[in-house]
């Protein structure tokens, strides 16, 4: 049992680092009122980008490894950039921000696709290098936790590790995280404390746009390794992992690496002998059921923001 756990961890952890940094966007946008189901859309946006960077990057200078880290800046600039659709359709012109997430869903994928077609003659941007595992000095030798974490590790994994440590502290401990949490809950109080709810708004969902395009970034140069007009769907459980906990940052982590361990159980369970005589479609439709089951059983204890959703008027009280 325990030379499997040893096998899928590190597969695990890779599925669970950019449904984390996705769901993490999500939760800054939804506590300050604004709900965003474009985050799939915006994790194709920035693997595209990503993909682009890093292809026309690698053509130029073979073999440099600091393509992917431009890469991926290019990713979290981009998804930042595009998530203004979203933030100006919803905060400045009052749409429904379900369908104004949808549209980014639904432009994303079919936009990305045209570009890659006629920039580089292919729907689909294959890397010549990916981002490479590391194994931590003296840390990987460590009996149990070391294989575990120290092993075949991405650089990624760690970054976002401490980007989640950093934005909790803000969200909790800094005028900023009361402010936006005061625009999700009670918007109208917070105006009228001198809050620019707009102002916070667009804050939370452009933090959405960067950090969901840097998954989609992530996504890509850890294991998908091309990009193909999609990102198999974690943006959507990036969007059940939000609600699955509960709002909270911590909470996003353990239902962020339950869905990730689900993905990988999905993906590697034909080189795994326990596995491999399960049928396939079974273990491929098994992220989404347990993603199903785990709303069904936690939709009745949810803690949305009050005003999630919810367009502010500032004549209105």
């Amino acid at each position: 049992m325990w030379q499997i756990i040893e096998q899928i961890f590190p597969y695990a952890i890779a599925y669970t680092i950019p449904l984390l940094i996705t769901a993490l966007g999500a939760l800054y946008c939804e506590r300050s009122g604004v709900v965003n189901i474009g985050l799939d859309g915006l994790m194709i946006i920035g693997s595209f980008s990503s993909a682009l960077t890093i292809f026309l990057l690698q053509k130029a200078f073979p073999g440099s490894s600091w393509t992917i880290l431009v890469g991926l800046f290019a990713a979290l600039v981009v998804g930042a950039l595009f998530s203004l659709l979203h933030a100006f359709a919803s905060i400045n012109l009052k749409a429904n921000q379900v369908i104004s997430g949808t549209a980014i869903n639904m432009i994303a994928s079919a936009l990305t696709v045209f570009l890659a077609r006629n920039i580089t003659g292919s729907g689909n941007i294959r890397l010549t290098n990916s981002l490479g595992k590391y194994n931590w000095p003296l840390l990987s030798d460590i009996p149990l936790i070391g294989p575990l974490f120290f092993k075949n590790s991405y650089a990624t994994t760690w970054l976002v590790l401490i980007i989640l440590i950093i934005f909790t502290f803000i969200l909790y401990k800094t005028t900023f995280g009361l402010r936006l949490r005061a625009c999700g809950e009670h918007p109208h109080a917070a105006d009228a404390a001198g809050i620019n709810v707009a102002r916070m708004r667009y804050m939370g969902v452009i933090l959405s746009g960067a950090f969901a395009g840097l998954g989609g970034g992530i996504y890509l140069v850890t294991f998908a390794g091309e990009f193909n007009g999609g990102v198999a769907g974690f943006g959507f459980l990036a969007l059940a992992a939000l609600i699955f906990g509960q709002w909270k940052p911590f909470g996003i982590l353990a239902a962020t690496l339950f869905f990730g361990f689900a993905s990988t159980i999905s993906n590697v369970s034909q080189v795994l002998p326990q596995l491999a005589t399960i049928p396939p479609v079974i273990l491929k439709i098994f992220p989404y059921v347990v993603t199903l089951v785990a709303l069904v059983i936690f939709s009745k204890s949810s803690q949305a923001p009050k005003a999630s959703g919810e367009p502010f008027d500032h004549g209105k009280r």
